[in-house]
């Protein structure tokens, strides 16, 4: 497997799953301003979607969409408990967390992202997420993670969206038990390993 990827981009997700799975994987780096990967080919002609993450399989075929790719990385490895198993009531209650992150979190950045925006704009726009947190953070109470005691493909996502709030502003101290996941989350060896494969720790 392949793992196309921009530093701290949301490609960070699954390339800790990937980590988190201990399957061999290669990944190659994406300048998402040039649209060229490390090799020098033109991202466009992998990915038309033009954006990370992207994992080519090992039969060749590409899959894109982080929450889809997280779950393939899962199934590949059940053993390793990274997604309960399809078909369970726990498998649709991770769906449901990748899909909050997804829709309401991960999308919830994207006026940040943009430098013409108004500042008033941000400002309601970290309001929203705010309350987002908000809601993860009571979810989290009493839980090590999204799912109970064990770290699955959803805390992988959301991890990477926490990491986006120090570079937009968003003070996590509010929800003391966001910020001992986060801390939590961090410690974890595939974390450390990802971190440091990307240049960011």
């Amino acid at each position: 497997m392949k793992l196309y990827y921009s530093p701290g981009a949301c490609s960070f997700s699954p390339h800790v799953v990937l980590h988190e799975s201990g399957l061999p994987f290669e990944t190659e780096k994406v300048d998402l301003k040039t649209k060229k990967t490390a090799a020098g080919i033109d991202y466009d002609t992998i990915n038309p979607k033009s954006y990370v993450p992207a994992l080519v399989m090992n039969n060749g075929e590409l899959l894109t969409e982080g929450p889809a790719i997280v779950q393939y990385i899962a199934d590949l490895v059940p053993e390793m408990n990274l997604a309960p198993p399809s078909g369970t009531l726990e498998r649709y209650r991770l769906q449901e967390w990748l899909n909050y992150i997804s829709s309401e979190i991960h999308k919830g950045f994207g006026l940040l992202f943009n430098p013409l925006a108004p500042e008033e704009m941000k400002n309601a726009t970290r309001a929203r997420l705010a309350k987002r947190f908000g809601f993860a953070a009571a979810a989290l109470e009493g839980k090590d993670y999204l799912m109970g005691d064990t770290f699955t493909v959803a805390d992988a996502y959301l991890f990477t969206m926490l990491r986006w709030t120090h570079s937009f502003g968003i003070d996590l101290s509010p929800w003391p038990a966001l910020s001992a996941y986060f801390d939590r989350v961090a410690a974890r060896p595939a974390v450390v390993a990802t971190l440091k494969a990307e240049g960011l720790h």
